[in-house]
């Protein structure tokens, strides 16, 4: 194949062979779907109706549960059609499309979890100007600004990913498309713009990790310094939820993408991609309405 105008279709990497591991994978990404469904719209469901929880910690909430779902619902349900009909193909332009979403998403994602650290340090470490800083205007700007980052990136490297020659099969070893297995499949030194995305990327991911961990080294410092352990354990209650969730995601992505070369398999790639783009869609409802008694009666 001389180049990507030459097949109109991807063919994603299978779970299984066989039709009854097949029905398995359908029967357990179905599970994990609508346990995803269930969770992220009951969080919706309960902060768009109870306006108790109409806050700025909450909205934001709400926005990482619309992007949850969305996250998952960008590759899990082709996975589990595909898994039915025993095929493995996905069109080039719906290939595209997967990409796009999925990093748009994913993306926005994280803009909304480093906005969000930024919520718990405002509320903890100045709680007299909360009111002022995180204004229901400047909350739907930062939220704006989050999505906004969200698709800007999705299209940049969208558009420059499937603008590179492609001469190496259509075979993607992942069970979604994803840009790094799409890379692969690139002709000679062609995938070098993409990787200047990439870096230029790694830089903007990495700055948003260090203002989260320096967010988080103040809010700490602060509530140690509280006198009541009352308000101690309520501040760190606020806090945790946001940090088990920050440190899931982030983790996940950190062994899918920084793992050593040397293990690199196709099985390793699906587990590891599983993780990262199914896992946290799915727990996140979970770290939130554990220990949150107003979520709970909600």
């Amino acid at each position: 194949m001389s180049n990507s105008s030459s097949f109109n279709e991807f063919l994603l990497q299978a779970f299984a062979d066989t039709r009854q591991l097949r029905l398995l994978h359908f029967w357990l990404f179905l599970s994990i779907y609508l346990a995803a469904l269930l969770g992220n719209g009951l969080i919706i469901t309960a902060i768009a109706c109870d306006h108790h929880l109409h806050t700025p910690m909450y909205f934001f909430l709400l926005n990482l549960s619309l992007l949850d779902l969305g996250t998952i619902s960008v590759t899990v349900p082709k996975s589990m059609a595909n898994s039915l009909s025993n095929t493995r193909a996905i069109s080039y332009w719906g290939c595209a499309a997967q990409v796009f979403h999925f990093y748009f998403l994913f993306s926005a994602e994280y803009s909304v979890l480093t906005v969000m650290a930024y919520d718990r340090y405002v509320a903890i470490c100045k709680p007299l100007h909360y009111g002022t800083i995180m204004s229901s205007r400047a909350c739907v700007k930062m939220a704006a600004a989050a999505w906004s980052t969200g698709f800007l990136y999705a299209l940049l490297h969208t558009a420059n990913t499937f603008s590179i020659p492609l001469c190496q099969g259509n075979v993607v070893e992942q069970f979604f498309c994803e840009i790094p297995q799409i890379l692969k499949l690139s002709c000679s030194d062609t995938y070098l713009r993409e990787l200047g995305l990439v870096v230029v990327s790694a830089f903007i991911i990495f700055g948003c990790f260090v203002f989260i961990v320096l967010s988080y080294v103040q809010i700490f410092t602060a509530v140690l310094r509280i006198p009541s352990e009352q308000d101690r354990h309520k501040a760190f209650s606020m806090c945790l939820p946001h940090l088990a969730v920050v440190s899931t995601f982030m983790s996940s992505v950190m062994i899918a993408y920084l793992k050593p070369p040397s293990l690199s398999s196709p099985l390793l790639n699906l587990v590891v991609s599983v993780l990262y783009s199914v896992v946290p869609p799915t727990v996140n409802p979970l770290i939130y309405s554990m220990r949150n008694k107003e979520l709970k009666d909600a």
